[in-house]
């Protein structure tokens, strides 16, 4: 270890006192550290992998921090991470109280900009080279990498579009890899192709941009990059590298599997073989349960479409573009676009299944509203990964649907309890409906084994009461039913407690809130998302408009950033886990007593 050139090297500074010779050894060290440190503790794999040359080439051309990297996707960080500061806490990576996943202001001053979502760094990056020229510096360096097909999402190309038109010291680099989570699509990726094949006959778009384009070169030759870094830093206005690089290079099964090694979990470092769990019955990933039950729906109905921004693998709605290719898009990392082609669909009778993660739906708001609720179009979205999602932290926690999305006129919102029910729901709007519906459902498995029932309708706006009770009402929505059974079920002193699984967000069952409102002397109200604007805002609303007393208690996430770790010690961290939830009722039963 004492040969170590890593073990050597806490900052870039450090880096930079490195021979040019010594750089490869460096490489194959830092490739293998996250190789076996990723191996147990698991996170992202192959987008980190593929920038190691990269990300020791600048930082070791550029001045970091002062001169300004930005990384997009956050995927690709892992290599910056270990060079600036963080090698020896690189294993709490995405654990609780640890480091992040994605590059984060907060976190370091080498993390530049927080990066989660895709597509944001040129115009991050755009912004910051305008403030060092309004300022005078005229020598810093600004650098945006843009990796993992992040190029196709619009965004970029606004960024690229008023770039253009600049004289900013900007340097956009194309970690061309030709995949993100999945493989890339649409027909920039094939212009990309014809690029590295040689056979593109047009004029290059990005110098049409008024960008100075070099490359492709090769992204995993680090003199070769070495050398057009220092030639770039001396060229004025916007510049454009394009780099060649194979995710999840240096491990033979990540290179030739790249969308299982994305993020493979547990690992064996040495051989690469993914580490197989003991075979059980388990029930299904909520993913699957929408994957298999579109393609069924579709087979029965043939105005039925599928569309996903670039999760094909991540939605499941892989398994429709296996069986029916022609009625199921990836549109690539194009939210905005997503929504609004659903819209379009919508116009002329067919039936679009939107499916977006919750957090990233958000990219597409005015769409939802302008494009879908303000027109009433039957759009169904489908928002997997609703609530905490777990150790990818603030940026991907689905917390915010059930607020942004109850203000919309128009809107319906559903919360699935459980796999049955999402199918349901899935049944009941490809009937028929004239209105725009959001159905918001975890990541993870569910409860139930026996999830594949008949199909049955579910009446619009209405709730269920799973079990009656005298003093004290539980309303919950979505999976936090299962939390509320769980407490009520282990606990017999609490066996009068009230449980509702109420489904419907936005409309409320007006009808039953009136009954419960009258009978219950107290009701607390449980959800996965922000307590602020969420569903118990929805309830005190109510309970306003009507004029009722009853004593409320809302359970959610409190007013901040959820940070990363694991779903269950989250929950815990905003008392929405099972132990919290019983002494809450312990305390409430208490003081109706008192």
């Amino acid at each position: 270890m004492s040969n170590s050139l890593l073990n050597k090297i806490n900052l870039p500074k450090d880096l930079r006192q490195l021979s040019k010779g010594d750089l490869p050894q460096l490489a194959k060290e830092l490739r293998n550290f996250i190789i076996n440190i990723v191996a147990t503790k698991e996170g992202h794999l192959g987008a980190s992998l593929g920038v190691i040359e990269l990300t020791i080439a600048l930082h070791y051309v550029f001045d970091t921090p002062k001169d300004l990297l930005i990384w997009d996707v956050g995927h690709q960080a892992y290599g910056h991470k270990i060079l600036t500061g963080r090698k020896d806490v690189f294993d709490t990576n995405r654990q609780l109280g640890g480091i992040s996943g994605f590059p984060k202001r907060d976190e370091s001053e080498y993390d530049t900009f927080g990066v989660g979502h895709s597509s944001t760094s040129i115009s991050a990056a755009l912004g910051m080279s305008i403030a060092s020229k309004l300022s005078g510096d005229l020598e810093k360096q600004h650098i945006a990498v843009i990796g993992d097909a992040s190029i196709a999402s619009g965004m970029a190309f606004e960024g690229l579009n008023h770039a253009g038109v600049t004289d900013a010291n900007l340097l956009v680099i194309l970690n061309d890899n030709a995949i993100g989570i999945d493989p890339s699509v649409g027909a920039l990726k094939q212009y990309l192709t014809n690029v590295k094949k040689g056979t593109q006959k047009q004029d290059n778009i990005f110098e049409a941009l008024n960008f100075d384009y070099s490359g492709p070169i090769d992204g995993h030759d680090l003199p070769k990059l070495i050398v057009e870094l220092e030639r770039l830093k001396s060229v004025k206005g916007p510049k454009f590298l394009h780099v060649i690089t194979t995710k999840g290079k240096g491990l033979k099964q990540a290179e030739e599997n790249q969308v299982k090694y994305h993020a493979p979990g547990k690992f064996d470092a040495k051989t690469g073989e993914l580490i197989t769990k003991s075979i059980v019955t388990q029930s299904p990933k909520f993913q699957d349960v929408f994957g298999q039950t579109i393609v069924e729906l579709a087979k029965q109905n043939e105005r039925i479409v599928g569309i996903t921004p670039a999760m094909p693998t991540g939605s499941s709605l892989k398994y429709m573009m296996e069986e029916i290719p022609e009625r199921a898009f990836d549109v690539g990392i194009a939210e905005q676009h997503a929504v609004t082609l659903a819209a379009g669909m919508a116009t002329q009778g067919l039936i679009p299944y939107c499916n977006i993660y919750s957090t990233f739906l958000q990219r597409a708001y005015d769409q939802i509203i302008h494009d879908v609720a303000i027109q009433n179009l039957p759009v169904i979205f489908c928002l997997d990964r609703a609530g905490l999602v777990g150790e990818d932290g603030a940026t991907h926690h689905g917390v915010f649907d059930l607020a942004y999305l109850r203000c919309i006129p128009n809107l319906v919102i559903f919360a699935p309890c459980n796999a049955i029910e999402l199918r349901n729901i899935m049944y009941t709007v490809q009937k028929g409906i004239d209105f725009p519906i959001a159905i918001r459902y975890p990541r993870g498995r569910d409860i139930l084994l026996k999830w594949k029932l008949p199909f049955e309708t579910i009446e619009i706006g209405k709730g269920t009461c799973l079990k009656e009770g005298k003093d004290i009402a539980i309303l919950s929505v979505g999976t936090t039913a299962n939390t509320v059974s769980n407490v009520i079920k282990n606990n017999p002193e609490l066996e009068t407690i009230g449980h509702y699984d109420m489904r419907f967000v936005k409309p409320l069952d007006v009808d039953l809130l009136n009954i419960l409102f009258k009978k219950y002397k107290a009701i607390i109200s449980i959800e996965d998302g922000t307590i602020i604007g969420g569903f118990g805002s929805a309830l005190l609303e109510f309970a306003n408009a009507n004029d009722y007393k009853t004593k409320i208690e809302i359970l959610g996430i409190l007013d901040q950033f959820a940070e990363h770790g694991t779903v269950s010690e989250l929950k815990k961290v905003y008392n929405i886990d099972e132990d919290s939830l019983k002494k809450k009722l312990d305390n409430l039963i208490l003081g109706l007593k008192i």
